[in-house]
């Protein structure tokens, strides 16, 4: 596209800077240098001591020079002229005087000019600040309240979009879903010979930093098309009607630059279900915005080359009207990348900096499952600024680990000093799930215990490193999971009678597995094979706004209740016949806990492996 000519407009802060000077030197030429407004009475005063040496009458206006000055410095002076025989006193005392029949011409026309166009300039200057208009406060009347209604989507022509589909790496369904979108960009005639039509609209759908804006731009890039990137929350304003006038021109915008692709990110900003927002009665400023898309997208013309992505993490909130065919005919789910997928996300992001010999990418992106491409890109830097933090010369395989956990465990705090009592029972608390979880057939190494505090809650850490992806997880893995989490109370539990609060955070995640397998898996004998829990991830039950309906009586409650409790109870009677039964490797792995603060796989002693369930 070729680039706009700049348009010859004199800055707004320049005309608003020249009004306000003309102003003062207007108000500076009628008043002149130092003059004193003083009482008609002093004047008389002056008068009859021969200090007056001349005088100048405008209408009912005195002014003139003194023989010496006033006690404020200066020898003019001005004063109101009051009802008297005035010439027969300046003859009387041989003072010059003269009469001006009025203002001048050009004193004249700056008193009525001057005050409505300095009016303007404040005004024109305060709507720019307002509006934010484009291009600045270097921009002519253009912007401000007179562009609020312009769409602020950044255009990017065809050759400033760098990314291909070889900068996205983990999301491969997703890429070839989009390849027919660039094949359509690139040759629409060809795509549309037997009759066939492009989706009008393309949703991309995944978890925060799966890359959702960088697939849009990719496609951008790919078909080689200008590229209309904007944000669901820039269209609404505090102004009724602008976010619809926004919609307008950002449409008819695209419709000159076709074929083209518009990219409006956190759709769910703009496209929330109405209603959803608990407004009675009446269309806000939303709602009116979502109405002008809606519109806007049911009238483009099926032979107009512009295709729209949008992308969301909450797509359970959008409004249907925007989810049926016509509009956004496709949803492609951006997920989290598996072991493959992040080996390929981590060989983009790890291929500019200097890695020693000892790094392999399995290994980790073994240790990192369920992170994103976000989180991946984060990992890399991490682990160059603890290398070059030790002055390595390149990053190693113990960066990266360092680095993980700094992600996933938090910032070590040494300077948190707990006493010899909290320590104990720290160094036992994670010798238990460490024991619990190496002694259960099936569960995920363990790769490192520690007892150094790190973020803000946790006194130590267990990591376990999984062997492969999962996506499903059977009764008993999770009675496996229930039980490593309980390992921590266990082992306070057979090191004395008290127990303490650090397994805080391991109950709410044991509990969060059992009300799982009770409410929503259908893995309680008792209850039988029934879905309990059918309005799990509701909208609007997730905010709060409405009571939580129950579709079971008051018994059944109870024996949800029961049947969560029983499942708890036996993890926990598990995880203390496991320790019981390896007491000694328990007292000899949290001595050596307390000696070296942290332990590898390895140098944890063995247990007794038990029997699965």
């Amino acid at each position: 596209m070729p680039a706009a000519k700049p348009q010859n407009k004199l800055p707004l802060w320049l005309i608003t800077v020249a009004l306000i000077g003309a102003g003062v030197a207007a108000l500076m030429t009628n008043q002149g240098p130092g003059t004193t407004a003083i009482p008609y009475s002093q004047f008389e005063q002056l008068l009859n001591d021969g200090k007056v040496t001349n005088v100048v009458v405008a209408g009912d206006t005195i002014s003139g020079t003194l023989s010496q000055k006033l006690p404020d410095g200066n020898d003019h002076f001005t004063t109101v002229q009051v009802p008297g025989d005035l010439a027969g006193a300046l003859e009387k005392h041989h003072v010059q005087f003269s009469a001006v029949t009025g203002s001048s011409a050009i004193g004249t026309l700056l008193s009525w000019v001057l005050p409505p166009l300095l009016f303007v300039g404040i005004w024109l200057l305060a709507s720019r600040a307002m509006g934010g208009g484009r291009g600045g406060m270097g921009g002519g009347f253009g912007g401000g309240l007179l562009s609020i209604g312009r769409s602020r989507a950044k255009l990017v022509a065809e050759t400033d979009v760098p990314v291909t589909f070889a900068d996205v790496a983990g999301v491969d369904e997703a890429k070839d879903e989009l390849h027919e979108i660039v094949d359509f960009l690139k040759k629409p005639d060809e795509f549309t010979r037997l009759g066939a039509h492009i989706p009008r609209g393309i949703l991309l759908v995944g978890p925060p930093g799966t890359g959702k804006t960088l697939l849009a731009r990719a496609v951008a890039g790919e078909a080689g098309v200008p590229f209309f990137a904007t944000n669901g929350a820039e269209f609404v304003e505090m102004f009724v009607g602008v976010g619809a006038a926004r919609v307008r021109d950002l449409f008819e915008q695209a419709r000159k630059a076709s074929p083209c692709i518009i990219f409006i990110d956190e759709l769910d900003a703009l496209g929330r279900a109405r209603g959803a927002g608990g407004q009675m009665g009446g269309q806000d400023e939303k709602e009116q915005t979502l109405n002008q898309l809606l519109a806007e997208m049911d009238g483009f013309d099926r032979s107009v080359a512009v295709v729209i992505l949008a992308a969301t993490n909450r797509p359970e909130i959008l409004d249907p009207a925007l989810m049926r065919a016509g509009r956004f005919d496709r949803q492609v789910l951006v997920d989290r990348p598996d072991k493959k997928g992040r080996v390929e996300i981590l060989r983009i992001h790890l291929k500019k900096l200097t890695l020693a010999n000892d790094v392999k990418l399995d290994e980790i992106a073994a240790l990192t499952p369920g992170f994103t491409g976000a989180d991946l890109a984060n990992l890399g830097n991490e682990a160059a600024v603890l290398a070059t933090r030790r002055g390595a010369v390149a990053i190693a395989m113990a960066d990266f680990v360092g680095a993980v956990e700094r992600i996933v465990a938090g910032l070590e705090k040494r300077s948190r000093i707990l006493i010899p009592r909290e320590r104990r029972t720290v160094a036992y608390h994670e010798m238990g799930h460490a024991l619990v979880a190496m002694a259960i057939p099936g569960t995920d190494p363990v790769q490192k215990v520690s007892i150094i505090p790190r973020g803000i809650g946790a006194l130590g850490y267990t990591m376990q490193r999984p062997t492969e992806d999962r996506f499903l997880m059977s009764r008993q893995e999770l009675e496996d999971k229930m039980a490593v989490l309980m390992g921590g109370r266990a082992a306070e539990m057979v090191l004395g009678d008290d127990v303490s609060t650090g397994a805080s955070d391991d109950l709410a995640k044991a509990t969060d597995i059992s009300r799982g397998m009770v409410l929503r898996f259908g893995m309680d004998a008792a209850l039988g094979p029934v879905a309990w829990d059918t309005e799990q991830g509701n909208f609007l039950q997730q905010q709060g706004m409405f009571w939580q309906r129950r579709h079971y009586s008051e018994q059944t409650a109870h024996d949800i209740d029961v049947a969560v409790r029983t499942h708890l109870d036996a993890a926990l009677e598990r995880a203390l016949e496991i320790l019981r039964g390896n007491r000694v490797a328990l007292d000899a792995g949290a001595e050596a806990l307390l000696a070296h603060e942290t332990l590898s796989g390895d140098d944890i002693p063995r247990p007794t492996p038990v029997k699965a369930l």
